[in-house]
């Protein structure tokens, strides 16, 4: 299983990034698919969920409004959209197919810095 994460970087505060997760190794068009998060210190946050066919998306309430989930299964890559980014959205960025079981399989995840 290989998922790989980018688009990450230094936004200012406002700002947006849209983030891509290449995946491989595993069904993913029949999976469903999570972007989750880390900041410094803290635990893994489940920030959205798609469904397999990608009709069905939810966001966390901090994140609903600011941020949309999509996929593109012609090419197995997962987006996420933010926008009216914070400083507290400063952390790593990771999609999985795994969010809630024992393991959780990512890959190295892509860092967003909001600051000024």
């Amino acid at each position: 299983v290989q998922l790989q994460a980018s688009g990450g970087g230094l936004v200012q505060p406002g700002g947006s990034l849209r983030l891509s997760c290449a995946a491989s190794g595993f069904p993913f068009s029949r999976s469903w698919m999570y972007w989750v998060r880390q900041a410094p210190g803290k635990e893994f946050e489940l920030i959205s969920t798609i469904s397999p066919d990608g009709r069905d998306a939810a966001h966390a309430a901090s994140y609903k409004g600011r941020f949309t989930t999509t996929r593109d299964n012609a090419q197995n890559i997962l987006y996420l959209q933010m926008s009216s980014l914070k400083s507290k959205d400063t952390a790593d960025y990771y999609c999985t197919p795994d969010w809630g079981r024992t393991t959780m399989r990512r890959g190295p995840g892509t860092l967003v810095t909001v600051s000024s």
